[in-house]
């Protein structure tokens, strides 16, 4: 049975009913601060923890919880005669649960003119404290972190759980775990920040990359297996929603998503998501990508869903069997129509109709995500190496048009430019190293991850010819510079007009000589696209 509870909360959401409620089930409130007052203020009965403990709030509200008086309430073992004896003997009540949720610590770092002072007033000593005393006594209290869960715990105490007033031990453990999670991220969060600050006395300095750095993650779920059957595996969502994320999908349809399947779906998101404006437009094209293994073999822009996938389509229809399909636009009935004559693994978009749904329900194996576009990033890119973490920021760039730097002799006309920057935004998403033709919107021929450039080049033609798609009058992407004009030559003879690459070769003006020699146009972005 819980008779007395203790309130105290940052985030005020949903408090003030969640009180009421308890106290129409005759629980004794204790509470501090904003927190009491909000109550009082609205006729909840209410006992300031300072009137409880005969100790006033003191140092500006650093100490007004850390008190026997309140932490023995909390941490005493109901089944232990001597703990149950020892709090008689003091005059110590029970405190049977625990709501508190802690400082802001996080939203008030993250204010660009944050300074140290601020930071450092926002760490949570209290709360942190009367969470994790709560959550190791869990069998006997009731802890509260998420105002989420007032509603469950309110359902159990009026008789869903084990009579009225009590909370069921399931619920109970299972808050605690939340607590436990929650605290340790919370520590991690600060001790990202103060690692992060330079030595010099006024901390004016913040680096990217703390010297100490936590992440936090929640399983989504556990894989049948990883990569391959022998490995084990799990998805793991990031704590702090990414808004466009893959993670923030919704399956519509479909067998469960494998180690594989999410890893690939990432990589069709992402390059789908950038092609919104590629060509300059300043309405979003529809765009189709289609992933195999980890690389886009087959990207286009179209008039409508259906438009989108049959280019795209038809770069690589070999490969394509079997791999994931991602748009930025909603998929109708007549873009399902014709997707259901494909064997597909995943199907991604921001939406599907009503027909299309119908449509794919009767390929009951092929998975169906939705997920909301959006713009965010994650915070860090981190690759595992033995015994450490590689660290990045995340590949974010899209080179503008006003970036682009000619260097031949002839100049690209309107419509190479806008077949250079559709090239340009694929080759970003291509295994190194990538070479990439295009034209009119579309892929057609990619090539991927071999050792050597000028390997690549000529994979992407023959790609090309396999398909029966004409390279004549193509732009070209590398997604680094050509080292020497062996490779360009290659893509010439292919039938490309047109290049962009990064530049920044040693013998680039020996490209360069190159490309004028074959009447051809180069750009230079400035920025490579490694991707390993």
């Amino acid at each position: 049975m819980i008779k007395q509870a203790l309130i105290s909360v940052s985030d005020k959401t949903g408090v003030l009913d969640f009180a009421r409620a308890l106290s129409a089930l005759g629980v004794n409130i204790l509470s501090t601060g904003g927190t009491a007052k909000l109550l009082q203020d609205n006729g909840v009965p209410v006992t300031e923890v300072a009137d409880y403990t005969g100790f006033p709030e003191m140092l500006d509200g650093r100490v007004k919880t850390l008190h026997p008086k309140v932490h023995g309430g909390i941490l005493a073992r109901r089944d232990f005669p001597e703990h149950v004896s020892k709090l008689e003997e003091h005059g110590i009540p029970q405190i049977d649960m625990v709501v508190v949720n802690l400082y802001p610590f996080q939203q008030t770092v993250a204010k660009e003119q944050c300074s140290l002072e601020d930071a450092i007033e926002n760490i949570d000593i209290g709360g942190p404290t009367m969470l994790r005393s709560a959550a190791k006594n869990h069998k006997d209290v009731v802890v509260i972190v998420d105002p989420a869960d007032y509603g469950v715990v309110l359902a159990e105490m009026k008789g869903a759980g084990e009579g009225t007033g009590a909370v069921s031990y399931d619920t109970k453990f299972r808050l605690a775990k939340k607590v436990f999670a929650h605290t340790a991220q919370y520590d991690g969060a600060i001790t990202n920040y103060l690692t992060s600050l330079g030595e010099d006395k006024q901390h004016a300095t913040r680096s990217s990359y703390p010297q100490t750095i936590n992440m936090s993650f929640e399983k989504v779920q556990d894989m049948r297996y990883g990569e391959n059957p022998h490995q084990g595996a799990a998805f793991y969502r990031d704590i702090t929603a990414v808004d466009g994320a893959l993670a923030n999908y919704r399956q519509l349809q479909g067998k469960e998503l494998s180690y594989n399947n999410i890893a690939d779906a990432d990589a069709a998101w992402e390059c789908v998501k950038s092609l919104g404006g590629a060509l300059g437009n300043a309405e979003q094209p529809a765009g189709c990508v289609i992933v195999k293994h980890a690389n886009p073999c087959g990207v286009a822009i179209g008039v409508d869903a259906l438009d989108a996938y049959s280019r795209a389509l038809q770069t690589d229809p070999t490969s394509a069997f079997g791999g994931i399909i991602a748009f930025n636009v909603e998929v109708d009935g007549r873009a399902a129509e014709a997707l259901a004559k494909l064997f597909v693994e995943v199907l991604i978009a921001p939406s599907f109709t009503a027909e299309a749904r119908q449509i794919m329900s009767a390929k009951q194996n092929v998975r169906l995500l939705e997920i909301p576009l959006g713009a965010g990033q994650n915070a860090y890119d981190v690759k595992r190496v033995g015994g450490g973490l590689l660290v990045q920021s995340p590949d974010a760039k899209n080179v503008g048009l006003g970036e682009l730097r000619v260097v031949t002799k002839k100049q690209p006309t309107q419509q190479q430019l806008q077949d250079l920057m559709f090239a340009w935004r694929v080759a970003k998403f291509v295994k190194s190293n990538a070479i990439v033709f295009c034209g009119n919107g579309m892929t057609l021929g990619v090539g991927a991850g071999q050792m050597s450039r000028i390997d690549s080049a000529r994979i992407a033609s023959i790609k090309a010819q396999n398909a029966g798609l004409s390279l004549a009058g193509s732009a070209v992407a590398s997604d680094a510079f050509f080292p020497f004009r062996d490779g360009l030559d290659v893509v010439v003879d292919a039938g490309a007009t047109c290049v962009i690459h990064p530049g920044g070769s040693m013998r680039d003006q020996e490209v360069i000589d190159a490309a004028d020699e074959r009447g051809v146009v180069m750009l230079y972005t400035g920025t490579r696209h490694f991707r390993h």
